[in-house]
């Protein structure tokens, strides 16, 4: 609609007028459009008063049904019908497609996500990479991207030959074999805890970790156990968040191709040596990027240039995105920098996409210190509320148990996607599993309740729109906004646009419901019916873009 008015307002006047001038006035009394004269009063030589009166003359159009002057802006107020028509047409006729693109014109979008850490539990800490780099998976397959999603475990590093030297004086095989994760967990947190006391501890595990790179027999089935029992306990948690995967490579996988990347940094006199080790100068602003230490184990920044250059050999990228924390901003500046040196222009297309820690009681959580909170502890407590909520309020529900599975898992998914991924959360259940206000339960709540409408109305294949109330005309103008929200937060890697954008419809088609008595008209039954299904529609992608199910009946 921005777009027509621009195309109106310059087919009267050759004054260039930017879409981002176009505003939306926070008081629908002013209209449903605003544009501010203010800025072309230099150019024309006209006070801005006087460009708003000429202005609102011309702006005429069969979408529109006037225009104001008040105050140096044109107030535009659409043609209600005609453009609720409009609106329901298309969202009846795309259904689920409604708000999809092809921006992305099929190029292949790689996502580096999730990657937990191999021998240790799956934690809070982890469900942000996780969950935000599904949503922004399905964000741009929306918009015409192919996503490839990548589980870099973190199944490598010397915090492996920590492990082993732990398992090696106090582990105990039946117990790992009987509570895996929980068992080397407890062996991992010993192991800082003695090492306080004994620093040789800490000389034991870099020794044990490079004789497990040199290849020991004894060392690599250690590992090899350790990474299996893991996966074992992810993939319930994965199975839990309806999140898949198109490739766990980790950095193992890199293991025998970081040597050449080493020949190449070496071949284009990247490579300095510094105490002993080798590193590729920065520059100014940075500090230097290590390769290799000083006893030859390589480093993190080795396998991630050696895992960039291997995805783009793999998958051809258009762009390469790394839902990590925002503490790696660092790295990936060095890494980018690095592979620029090497002479890849494609590392450009690389973008960190930093997220913000969960905190309990305003401080990080620490696997060192074995402070964390379980994920699948959390997900099971939420699904235990959901069906005793669900007991209580719903107890003739079909399939309750599935239900409550949805609503307690998206419960955890929505609190967490809502704030912007910049900021640090502070872990609250409570606020976390509530079903009132901005929560994933209330947005699933609304669509059971516009499925509820339609399963009880007669069968419509037409309708007309010869009014429009005001609780409608809310709605009308938030269905509208959903293809520029999902271009929006695409485009920013944000997907609390999104669920901030379904909490609103929610809201506007909620108070449409409670002011509105839908099936009592039979004049406006067919319009208001396809007003529901297309709030439907729209609340169902809504949720399932965040990655998070929509059940019909609650």
């Amino acid at each position: 609609m921005k777009k027509k008015i621009v195309e109106i307002i310059q087919s009267f006047t050759s004054e260039a007028i930017a879409e981002n001038m176009i505003e939306v006035p926070t008081y629908a009394h002013l209209g449903d459009f605003a544009l501010p004269c203010f800025p072309l009063a230099k150019k024309l030589r006209k006070s801005p008063i006087l460009i708003a009166q000429e202005l609102a003359v011309i702006i005429q159009d069969e979408s529109i049904e006037k225009a104001e002057a008040v105050n140096g802006y044109v107030n535009i107020f659409m043609k209600r019908s005609t453009f609720a028509h409009s609106i329901l047409t298309n969202i009846h006729n795309q259904g689920k497609q409604y708000g999809s693109s092809d921006v992305g014109a099929g190029g292949v979008v790689s996502i580096d996500m999730s990657s937990p850490n191999i021998a240790k539990p799956f934690s809070m800490g982890h469900l942000r990479s996780t969950v935000i780099g599904n949503s922004i998976a399905l964000l741009h397959e929306k918009s015409g991207y192919q996503p490839v999603r990548i589980n870099h475990l973190g199944d490598w590093g010397t915090q492996f030959g920590k492990l082993l030297v732990a398992y090696r004086l106090w582990g105990n095989e039946k117990e790992v074999q009987e509570a895996p994760i929980q068992t080397l967990l407890a062996l991992y947190v010993r192991f800082h805890e003695e090492a306080k006391i004994d620093d040789s501890l800490n000389d034991q595990g870099r020794a044990a970790f490079k004789s497990l790179e040199d290849g020991d027999t004894e060392a690599l089935a250690l590992w090899k156990w350790f990474r299996t029992e893991s996966l074992k306990e992810f993939q319930k948690i994965y199975d839990l968040l309806g999140v898949s995967f198109d490739s766990y490579r980790g950095e193992a996988y890199y293991n025998d191709k970081m040597e050449p990347i080493v020949e190449e940094l070496q071949q284009k006199k990247l490579l300095i040596e510094s105490d002993g080790a080798l590193v590729v100068e920065i520059g100014e602003h940075l500090p230097p990027c290590l390769i290799k230490k000083s006893d030859g184990a390589t480093l993190y920044a080795t396998r991630d240039i050696t895992a960039a250059i291997h995805r783009k050999q793999t998958y051809d990228f258009v762009k390469s995105l790394y839902v990590v924390g925002n503490e790696q901003s660092l790295h990936f500046s060095q890494l980018k920098t690095v592979l620029n040196k090497m002479g890849y222009e494609w590392a450009d297309t690389i973008h960190h996409i930093p997220f913000g820690l969960i905190l309990k009681d305003g401080k990080k959580l620490s696997t060192r210190k074995g402070k964390i909170i379980l994920l699948e502890e959390v997900l099971t407590e939420a699904i235990l509320l959901a069906e005793k909520t669900i007991e209580e309020k719903n107890p003739r529900l079909v399939n309750k148990k599935e239900v409550a599975k949805t609503v307690g898992v998206g419960a955890v998914i929505f609190s967490d996607l809502k704030q912007h991924r910049k900021h640090d959360i502070e872990f609250d259940l409570k606020k976390m599993l509530q079903t009132e206000g901005e929560t994933g339960p209330y947005v699933q709540y609304t669509y059971a309740r516009a499925c509820s409408i339609l399963r009880k109305a007669p069968a419509q294949n037409t309708f007309e729109v010869t009014e429009v109330n005001d609780y409608e005309w809310e709605v009308m103008k938030s269905l509208q906004q959903f293809p520029s929200v999902i271009k929006r937060a695409a485009a920013e890697y944000d997907p609390s646009l999104l669920a901030k954008y379904a909490v609103h419809l929610a809201q506007t088609f909620n108070s449409f419901y409670g002011n509105i008595q839908i099936m009592k008209d039979s004049n406006h039954l067919p319009y208001r019916l396809a007003l529901v299904q297309s709030v439907a529609i729209v609340l169902e992608e809504s949720l399932r873009l965040l990655g998070i199910k929509a059940p019909e009946e609650m």
